[in-house]
């Protein structure tokens, strides 16, 4: 089974995740900018965190096999924040970078008159930049946010069959289908969609332009989601043919409209920057092990033999 998690948080993860995920078959994620948790101050703190996520977490991803894209854009709960909008000043420079695959998440949080104005205005930058859009819905008054997410897209020079609308639920799916965008859910441990809700809304609305994601972030999440719902689609009777669909070749065809896609993890450097992702030097294995106290790894026990 190959997988393409088209909405996870990897910032907020660790290499552990991504050697799992690589085993159950994940080969390429993209990474939306979103909320960090800890509010940001200023457009300097995005300009780092948009840096990381061209830099730093690609490079990560490639160490385990996993080719890594993202999504740019200034996140519908912090558009509310006087002292974060001036990054959309900012978004053209990194628009035009070759791993940033759509414009996102933009969305409604509140739906404040602020929300309103930060999706008109990057619904724009992403009609002006050819790229998709990553809409996020709100998790409140879900049917209510959705009508008018949809309302702004048709009010935007930006077509729906280049918009992919997350955090889906029941609620929400008929109307968004109706609408002519991409359908995106997210499977969560607690909230949101789960693998037997996700398979019913399969099962009665089909697989066409429909992505899973498992959104992992800081939170409590499941970077494997996407395969726990591709093991139970086949469980109940949907063939390889359609979990490759829903997993692999809707995430591809999406962010494909992007023209930037590039699946291939070839000749990846040791470090970035300077750095690893490894703690201190490598051992080489030809010098004897260090004594208690010598670099910064914690001395080795040695195991009595049996």
């Amino acid at each position: 089974m190959r997988i393409f998690d088209p909405h996870i948080h990897m910032t907020s993860r660790t290499t552990d995740d991504y050697e799992a995920m690589y085993a159950a078959g994940v080969r390429a994620v993209v990474e939306p900018s979103f909320w960090l948790g800890q509010p940001r101050t200023s457009p300097a703190s995005f300009r780092d965190y948009f840096d990381a996520l061209l830099g730093w977490e690609p490079f990560r991803a490639a160490q385990y096999g996993i080719a890594h894209h993202c999504t740019i854009a200034l996140n519908p709960k912090e558009a509310n924040d006087p002292r974060c909008v001036p990054i959309l000043d900012e978004l053209p420079r990194y628009l035009v970078k070759d791993n940033v695959v759509a414009v996102g998440e933009i969305g409604y949080d509140s739906m404040t008159p602020a929300e309103d104005t930060a999706l008109a205005a990057q619904l724009q930058l992403a009609a002006e930049h050819g790229l998709p859009a990553l809409v996020h819905t709100p998790h409140r008054d879900k049917l209510a946010g959705l009508r008018r997410t949809l309302d702004a897209v048709r009010e935007s020079a930006l077509p729906p069959e280049r918009v992919l609308v997350d955090h889906l639920n029941e609620t929400t799916v008929k109307e968004a289908k109706d609408s002519g965008c991409w359908l995106g859910f997210s499977v969560y441990p607690d909230t949101k969609m789960d693998e037997e809700r996700m398979v019913a809304i399969l099962r009665a609305y089909g697989t066409e332009q429909v992505l899973v994601n498992s959104a992992a972030d800081w939170g409590r999440s499941d970077p494997l989601k996407t395969r726990k719902v591709g093991d139970l689609m086949l469980a109940e009777g949907f063939d390889e043919d359609a979990v490759d669909r829903v997993l692999w070749r809707n995430p591809v065809a999406f962010y494909g409209l992007s023209g930037r896609l590039n699946l291939d993890v070839t000749g990846t450097e040791a470090t970035h920057e300077g750095n690893s992702i490894l703690r201190g030097a490598p051992k080489d294995p030809h010098e004897p092990d260090p004594g208690p106290g010598d670099g910064d790894e914690p001395a080795r026990v040695p195991v009595a033999e049996v």
